[in-house]
């Protein structure tokens, strides 16, 4: 026969309220606990990562870009004339002086046209001489004659003047006297007149020869162009340095201003930059510049700085200062550096991979122990090549990671190991 026990069941009742009544208790506490715990950071490898330290002191601001060094001096040479290659003498590449012969250009109309006009101008040249001695004997002919007459007439005024004196003494009649003084009057109207005629043909000689004489000079120019063109048919660079290029081929036809062959003088060479358009707003004029040819460092300063963009770069031009390094040419790759200015008293650290001047990220910064790093956020100020200026957001002797983080963009925390 059971027996009835009433104080089990009660004690069971109990027990189960007091489960119920802490599970009640226990699951809002342990929900809240797991909602405010920090999600796990990831684990990053410190010999993955690179850091670099805050400091404070002078900052060099610079500006990189790469480029090729290009000769200074570069002379095109064109055709002078119409003609047909008929000789090739050097190739490419080949060392020349101002005189070498590079090319042997013909012509048959023109060099005819340069005998035909160097006939003519013989000619003219003839016809200039026949005509002055034609008029230095017309002016001697007119002088001679102009002495004749001043000679009647100094007879004549001599033959008045004496029958002048005869007739006071009464040896000669009044009439003879008269006769003497008007045929001395006459002669010396045809005196005056022949002087006059004399003056007037030597003064009209001088237009006569000018206009012979500028025929002549006309024929001389053409004839002294054709002959330059004939010349020119032998095509010389017209300065010393290294053939860079001839682009025609034996038996090919050439039109006046065909550019033939390119020249270049490899002694006189600056360095051509492609800076980012972003940095080349603050690059001036007299800059210094260091060029980095890959066997040897040498100074230079900006001598020039292209208006024009092109995929985001302009071109800047450097001079060269100093001894050229061994293995210096035209084309060769270099990598230039600018210097902007300095900076002094800042706080500065090396650039992050994603960081431009005036904005702010958002980088990781390593705990005093090293064994893990957090975000913070950091306004930036003005950039260099290698390092930047920090404004905000870091103190002196803060160590941040400047790799590339985005991979962890969605984490404020990692572990460092």
């Amino acid at each position: 026969m059971d027996i009835a026990r009433p104080d089990v069941k009660r004690k069971k009742r109990i027990r189960q309220a007091v489960y119920v009544l802490a599970a009640l208790i226990l699951i809002p506490l342990v929900t809240y606990a797991l909602h405010t715990l920090k999600p796990a950071a990831p684990t990053v490898d410190k010999g993955v990562v690179w850091t670099d330290t805050v400091k404070r002191g002078s900052m060099l601001r610079e500006v990189r870009g790469l480029g090729t060094l290009v000769p200074e001096t570069i002379r095109l040479i064109p055709a002078a004339t119409d003609g047909q290659v008929e000789e090739r003498y050097l190739l490419p590449g080949v060392p020349v002086k101002a005189n070498t012969a590079i090319l042997l250009l013909q012509n048959p109309e023109l060099q005819q046209a340069a005998l035909d006009t160097e006939y003519q101008q013989k000619g003219a040249e003839a016809e200039l001489k026949n005509l002055k001695a034609q008029l230095q004997n017309l002016l001697m002919d007119q002088t001679a004659k102009a002495a004749g007459v001043r000679s009647e007439f100094h007879q004549a005024q001599i033959q008045a003047d004496t029958n002048e004196e005869l007739f006071k003494l009464g040896l000669i009649s009044d009439v003879v006297m008269k006769t003497s003084k008007v045929k001395a009057e006459e002669l010396a109207k045809q005196n005056d007149i022949a002087e006059k005629q004399v003056t007037t043909f030597a003064s009209s000689m001088e237009p006569q020869i000018a206009v012979q004489q500028s025929k002549v000079d006309e024929l001389r120019a053409l004839s002294d162009l054709k002959r330059s063109q004939v010349a020119q048919l032998r095509v010389t660079p017209g300065i010393d340095g290294v053939l860079q290029e001839l682009d025609v081929e034996v038996g090919q036809k050439v039109t006046m201003g065909t550019v033939l062959a390119r020249v270049a003088q490899p002694t006189h060479l600056k360095a051509q930059l492609k800076i980012a358009e972003t940095q080349a707003k603050d690059v001036q004029i007299g800059q210094k510049a260091s060029i980095d040819t890959h066997n040897g460092i040498i100074s230079g300063h900006v001598t020039r700085i292209d208006p024009a963009v092109v995929n985001g770069t302009v071109t800047v031009d450097c001079s060269l200062e100093g001894t050229l390094p061994e293995g210096a040419r035209p084309d060769l790759s270099v990598e230039g550096t600018v210097e902007i200015e300095r900076l002094t008293d800042v706080m500065y650290v090396g650039r992050p991979v994603h960081g431009e001047a005036d904005s702010t990220v958002g980088l990781f910064k390593v705990t005093a122990d090293g064994s893990e790093a957090t975000r913070v956020q950091v306004a930036l100020g003005k950039t260099s090549v290698n390092t930047v200026e920090i404004k905000k957001g870091l103190q002196v002797g803060d160590t941040v990671i400047l790799s590339d983080m985005s991979q962890w963009d969605n984490y404020d925390r990692i572990q460092l190991k």
